[in-house]
């Protein structure tokens, strides 16, 4: 009898052991099946079921194959789900510029406090929360608290922090794996561009141009953050492009070159690709005489390696922040009857800058043109003006009251000193952050940009200080032409890089799109609409109110075979939208209805999907006013009140107590009104510090 128990029990082990290794088996082909989604020839691939990275693929088209949704029944979206992310990234400061990413029915989206979310793409329930818990007092972000997304890979979620780190979560539970500091924010430097994942590393650009910095792309181990390697931007001593900088001299030390978009990666060529930020000082060109490589360019370096390979310059030695901050796009296409692997970038110049991405040379001419000279700025003779369409206005017809129009207010009108030179485009003309679409099969570029003529003023004396560590360092005023503001949106042909189409908005443009093999173009809109446009004419043919400025990318995708939009709505300091801090999915089969606009300002109230706190959310109730300006006021009026990067008006002169509180609560020409996001004690506070202490 114990002899037949026994080999049975033997029998029984064998069974179990059999199982056990099958199960072992299943579990890491599984995770096998998972880690190859994240491999460099999937993440080559259009995204079908999933949203994988920033720019949708290595190519950073933000273009989806799908066509379920198309131009007969995109009519028909409503709102599937409605997420609140706990009152994260509420507070004026922050910027919700986020494009979501998708993997295997998780949608993982941060908001401007860098908190991050997990949300199910069936129920839209938080799964899980990462708390980024940021350092209120960190002083060196330049342009609004923001973060513009999330990578995946290795089975972590990467993310920069406004503090310099770079942090790695447990794709499944959000568990902290790793943390790095990539950089210290105390030296001026910042991450707020989505992390690229590729081939087992982890790849970020550094932000922090306009404190005195010099550009930097990191690559560090996926496993436990280990640095890899380092790519300057400004190349020091021994290094091709330093004589471009002035000799016996530090200036290359301080030179910007920032990079604040996810670059763009061709596997087949090993090579990676991003352009980058201006020269730093800004608007002061006296201090770092020569073309200032490589900032303002488009860059190529080993993907492996961080190994130069080539670049080109778009503005020689930039005085008027002409940068290129729109993420690089690559395509394959027939350019004068050859296939060519080509590539294009849209600069604030307004101009689509195409190369062919293996060599670096123009695919389509571009033409060095002598440009009128300022002696004291040390100018530049020439400036590259590529052959095709302007995709925004470049010279301005008529002078504004009180300003005499130089050179016809054109691109490239030098300036010098306090009075100020009007010219058009500004800083924030042309094609800004918001990342670019493009439709390979229509080889379409679909750009969102903006006519702001600009003031220039800078490069004198009163505006050559040397720069101090983590301090403002732009050589003159950030400054906009008492002009109105509009919103171009455009589709260019990187065939020809002629204009399909173009249409003029009220609105400035201040949110990246994402096309479909549909016909369609998603874009956000600063009054809080998600739209739909047909691609072929720009015709809207869809819109949604969200509750908040649409200022981020939308991502496309398919889950159980239908095809979803998802999108993050939460405004943006810069642009002076609501704030908000919600997640939409769309679908065919929803049935929410639009939200009503400027919904979310304050905190929202329980929901079954997503409990409100104010954890991630700054209290602003019991801060002095001169903190409420720090978080509300800075990205536009600047740290001194005399104008940042939103355009706001210089405050020196504002003397009138209760005039200012009407402002501040009620809004007042291009700013938002802050009744719904401050108390009536905290524009009391901001009020009497911006007329009492502010300038003393």
């Amino acid at each position: 009898m114990m002899k037949v128990v026994s080999a049975h029990l033997r029998r029984l082990s064998a069974l179990t052991l059999s199982l056990l290794t099958c199960t072992t088996l299943l579990t890491g082909a599984a995770a096998a099946q998972s880690l190859d989604a994240f491999s460099s020839q999937a993440l080559s691939k259009l995204p079908q079921n999933s949203w994988p990275t920033n720019g949708g693929s290595l190519f950073n088209q933000r273009y989806s194959p799908l066509a379920s949704i198309d131009r007969s029944n995109v009519a028909q979206l409503k709102g599937v789900w409605r997420t609140h992310l706990k009152g994260s990234g509420l507070a004026p400061k922050y910027s919700g510029e986020a494009q979501p990413l998708v993997h295997e029915g998780v949608i993982y989206i941060i908001t401007g406090a860098d908190d991050v979310f997990a949300l199910d793409v069936v129920s839209g329930n938080i799964l899980w929360e990462h708390a980024a818990n940021l350092d209120p007092k960190i002083a060196s972000v330049c342009c609004g608290w923001t973060n513009r997304g999330a990578g995946l890979g290795d089975g972590k979620v990467f993310f920069g922090a406004l503090d310099g780190r770079l942090v790695a979560l447990d794709m499944k539970t959000g568990k902290q794996v790793w943390s790095v500091q990539a950089e210290r924010w105390q030296e001026g430097f910042s991450l707020t561009t989505a992390p690229l994942y590729y081939d087992g590393m982890v790849i970020t650009g550094i932000a922090g141009g306009e404190l005195g910095v010099r550009g930097r792309v990191k690559a560090f181990d996926a496993r436990d953050g280990k640095l890899l390697w380092t790519f300057y931007t400004v190349p020091g001593p021994g290094e091709p492009g330093h004589d471009t900088w002035p000799k016996d001299s530090d200036a290359w030390q301080h030179g910007g070159g920032t990079v604040w978009h996810t670059p763009a990666v061709d596997r087949e060529l090993g090579l990676l690709y991003f352009s980058t930020g201006n020269p730093g000082p800004d608007f002061n060109g006296a201090v770092r005489g020569g073309d200032n490589l490589y900032t303002a360019s488009i860059v190529a370096i080993e993907a492996r390696t961080g190994k130069y390979r080539w670049h080109y310059q778009e503005v020689h030695h930039d005085i008027w922040d002409y940068d290129a901050p729109n993420p690089v796009v690559l395509f394959d296409a027939k350019v004068g009857g050859k296939q060519r692997k080509g590539l294009a970038q849209v600069g604030k110049t307004g101009w689509a800058y195409i190369l062919d991405r293996a060599t670096g040379k123009p695919l389509i001419g571009i033409d060095e043109r002598p440009v009128p000279q300022e002696p004291r700025q040390l100018t530049a003779a020439t400036q590259p003006y590529p052959r095709g369409d302007a995709i925004v206005p470049q010279q301005l017809d008529i002078a504004p009251e009180g300003y005499d129009l130089v050179n016809g207010g054109k691109i490239f009108t030098p300036f010098f000193g306090n009075k100020g030179v009007v010219a058009s485009p500004s800083l924030y003309g042309g094609a800004n952050w918001p990342p670019s679409s493009l439709d390979p099969v229509r080889n379409r570029l679909f750009v969102c940009a903006s006519d702001v003529p600009g003031l220039f003023v800078g490069g004198s004396e009163t505006h050559g200080k040397p720069p101090v560590l983590g301090e403002n360092y732009v050589g003159g005023v950030v400054g906009f032409a008492p002009m109105p503001r509009s919103g171009i949106f455009a589709a260019v042909d990187v065939t020809t890089n002629k204009l399909v189409w173009r249409q003029r908005w009220m609105d400035q443009c201040y949110s990246g799109s994402v096309a479909t093999a549909g016909g369609l173009v998603f874009v956000g809109r600063n009054d809080g609409r998600l739209t739909a446009l047909d691609s072929d004419t720009g015709r809207m043919l869809w819109q949604f109110q969200t509750g908040a400025g649409m200022n981020a990318p939308a991502s496309v995708f398919e889950h159980a075979g239908k095809q979803y939009v998802v999108a993050l709505s939460a405004g943006n300091a810069l642009a002076g939208t609501a704030h908000g801090d919600s997640v939409w999915l769309f679908g065919l089969d929803g049935k929410l209805p639009p939200a009503q606009a400027r919904d979310s300002e304050a905190p929202p109230a329980v929901t079954a999907t997503a409990p409100a706190t104010t954890a991630s959310t700054a209290n602003t109730s019991k801060v002095s006013g001169a903190e409420i300006f720090q978080q509300a006021c800075v990205p536009c009026h600047g740290t001194d009140g005399k104008g940042g990067h939103g355009g706001g008006a210089p405050l020196n002169k504002v003397t009138d107590l209760a005039a200012v509180v009407r402002t501040i609560t009620e809004g007042r020409k291009t700013m938002p009104p802050f009744g719904g996001a401050l108390t009536a004690e905290q524009i009391q506070a901001v009020s009497r510090y911006i007329v009492g202490d502010l300038f003393k």
